[in-house]
C-alpha cells in the first residue's frame, strides 16, 4: 500500500501537466536502481511493480532514527528487508480498457527463482542477503554493498513476480514506511470511511465508524492493521486498495497538484524515500495515460485458495496457483493466455506412505484426485523421516504444483521417474493436506471452493464495495 500511494502521487502529478521546472527538479532528485531486463516482452500491457518495504533507511540508504519509526508503531528492526505490500499496476495498451491495480498477498507460497519454494515477501530480502555476503567477501563495503545488494533483491522480486503472473515487468517503485506516511502527509491527508470503529494496539490503529481524513502515522496504521478485522489479512488488503483509491480521487479531481506548496512536498518526500526504476521516462509515461480517470482504474486481488497452507519452513502461507494467476493477470489486458505448456498437462500421481500412519497415501492421493491430477500407484515404502516430491526435468512444473497442494514439500529432480509421472513420498514429517483437509486450488486448472476472500477469477467477496479510484467505499 505504502508504495502505490507514492506512485500515484508522483505519476499524477506528471499527469496533470504541472509544468516542465516541475518535472526537471523531480527527475533530478530521483533515487533509482538498473533492475528492468534491456528488452520486457510484449504482453499487451504497462506492468509496473510498486513495492512497500520493511526498510528502516532513505532511498539512499541512510538509516532512519528509531524514534521515527516508534512514532508510526512499526515494531523493532528485525534487519531482515521483507516487502510487505506488492501490487502490480497494469495498463493495458489499448487504451478503451481500465487500468487494474493487482494485489499479491504478501504471504502467497510460490517459487522464488534460485530459492525454491517460499513465501513471496521474502524474494527481495534472500536474494539482497545471498549478494551482500558475496559482496563483502570480496571486500565491498559501505553504500556500495548495500545498493548493489538491493538491486540483486529486486531483480529476484521482479523475476519473481513475472514467473507468477506471467507479466512482464516495465516498471519499479518502491517505498518504506516513513515515506508512505510522509506522502499522505504531503496531500493534506486522505478520506477514508469504516463501517465499524476499531481500536488496534499492535498498529496503532484507533479510528471511530465513519468518514474521516488521515495522514500520517494514522494513515500508517489504517493500512497495516490486520489484528481484529473480520477477515484479517484479506481485510488489510481491501484497506490498503480503498486507501489507494481514494488518494488516486483525491490526487485526480481535487486540485492537490495545483498546489506549488503540495507539489514542493510531494517532490521533498519522493526524493528521500522513492526508488523507481533507472532510465523510466516520467514524462513520456506521463503523456501515454494522460486519458487516466479515476473510475478507470480498479482495484483488485489474485486468486488465492486456502490462507492456512502449513509449509515445511516458512510458517502458514497463502495457497496460490501459478497457472490462474497468469490467466487472471493475462485476462486484465485483453490478452488470450498463453497456450499450456505440454509439461504442465494433468500429471500421472504416485504416493508412497513411508510415514508409518494408516491410510495417508490413500488419503493425499484422494486429495490430488480431487484436484486434477492423475490416480497412479498407492503404497507403503519403509519408514522415512522427510517427505519428498521426485520427478524429471520435463515435468517440474507439475511436481511443483503438487507441492504446493500438499504444503511446499521439496522438490527434487529425477530422471528415473517415468515420463508424466510425479512420484510422492510421505514422510513422518507430513503435515500438509489430505482428504481430510484443506480446500485449495487445482493442479490441472481448476479450483475447489476458494478462500473467504476474492474468488477463482480474482472478484472481491460478494459483500465487499466495488473499490474504484472513483470514489471513497466504506469498509471493514
Amino acid at each position: 500500500m505504502r508504495t502505490v500511494l507514492v506512485v500515484l502521487s508522483a505519476l499524477t502529478l506528471l499527469v496533470t501537466g504541472y509544468g516542465w521546472s516541475v518535472y526537471r527538479q523531480l527527475n533530478s532528485s530521483l533515487v533509482t536502481s538498473d533492475v528492468i531486463a534491456p528488452a520486457a516482452a510484449a504482453d499487451g500491457a504497462t506492468d509496473i511493480l510498486l513495492v512497500g518495504l520493511d526498510s528502516r533507511t532513505d532511498a539512499n540508504g541512510n538509516p532512519l532514527p528509531q524514534q521515527v519509526f516508534d512514532a508510526l508503531h512499526a515494531g523493532p528492526d528485525t534487519g531482515t528487508m521483507n516487502t510487505d505490500t506488492l501490487i502490480l499496476v497494469r495498463i493495458p495498451n489499448d487504451p478503451k480498457k481500465p487500468s487494474t491495480a493487482v494485489s499479491i498477498p504478501r504471504d502467497s507460497y510460490v517459487n522464488i527463482p534460485g530459492y525454491g519454494t517460499h513465501k513471496i515477501n521474502s524474494a527481495y530480502a534472500r536474494a539482497a542477503t545471498t549478494e551482500r555476503t558475496r559482496l563483502a567477501a570480496q571486500g565491498v563495503t559501505g553504500p556500495a554493498l548495500d545498493q548493489q545488494a538491493n538491486q540483486a533483491g529486486r531483480r529476484s522480486l521482479i523475476a519473481t513476480v513475472e514467473q507468477l503472473t506471467g507479466a512482464s515487468v516495465d516498471h519499479y517503485a518502491e517505498v518504506n514506511l516513513v515515506g508512505f506516511a510522509d506522502i499522505t502527509t504531503a496531500v493534506g491527508g486522505v478520506p477514508v470511511c469504516l463501517k465499524a470503529p476499531v481500536n488496534d494496539s499492535y498498529s496503532g490503529a484507533d479510528f471511530p465508524a465513519g468518514p474521516q481524513t488521515l495522514e500520517g502515522a494514522p494513515a500508517l496504521a489504517f493500512v497495516r492493521q490486520r489484528h481484529g478485522l473480520p477477515r484479517g489479512d484479506l481485510d488489510r488488503i481491501v484497506r490498503q486498495q480503498a486507501f489507494m483509491a481514494s488518494l488516486a480521487h483525491k490526487v485526480l479531481s481535487a486540485g492537490t497538484l495545483t498546489n506549488p506548496a503540495a507539489v514542493s512536498r510531494l517532490i521533498t518526500t519522493i526524493s528521500q524515500y522513492v526508488v523507481l526504476d533507472h532510465g523510466w521516462d516520467l514524462l513520456g509515461f506521463a503523456s501515454q495515460v494522460q486519458g487516466l480517470t479515476g473510475g478507470n482504474i480498479s482495484f483488485r486481488t489474485i486468486p488465492t485458495g486456502t490462507l492456512a497452507l502449513p509449509t515445511p519452513s516458512d510458517g502458514v502461507a497463502v495457497q496460490v496457483n501459478p497457472t490462474l494467476v497468469r490467466q487472471f493477470v493475462s485476462g486484465l489486458s485483453g490478452q488470450q493466455p498463453a497456450a499450456p505448456d505440454p509439461a504442465a498437462a494433468p500429471a500421472i500421481g504416485d504416493v508412497s506412505n513411508a510415514s508409518g500412519r494408516t491410510g495417508l497415501a490413500a488419503g493425499v492421493q484422494n486429495l490430488l484426485d480431487d484436484h486434477g491430477v492423475v490416480p497412479g500407484a498407492v503404497g507403503n515404502a519403509p519408514g522415512l523421516a522427510h517427505s519428498v516430491i521426485r520427478a524429471s526435468a520435463a515435468n517440474q512444473t507439475n511436481a511443483q504444483q503438487i507441492s504446493q497442494l500438499l504444503g511446499g514439500l521439496p522438490v527434487q529432480r529425477d530422471d528415473t521417474v517415468p515420463a508424466g509421472h510425479v512420484q510422492v513420498l510421505l514422510g513422518r514429517d507430513y503435515a500438509g493436506p489430505d482428504t481430510a483437509g484443506a480446500t485449495v486450488p487445482s493442479a490441472g486448472g481448476s479450483t475447489a471452493a476458494p478462500a473467504p476472500g476474492d474468488d477463482a477469477h480474482g472478484a472481491p467477496p460478494a459483500d465487499a464495495p466495488a473499490i474504484t479510484a472513483a470514489g471513497v467505499p466504506c469498509i471493514n
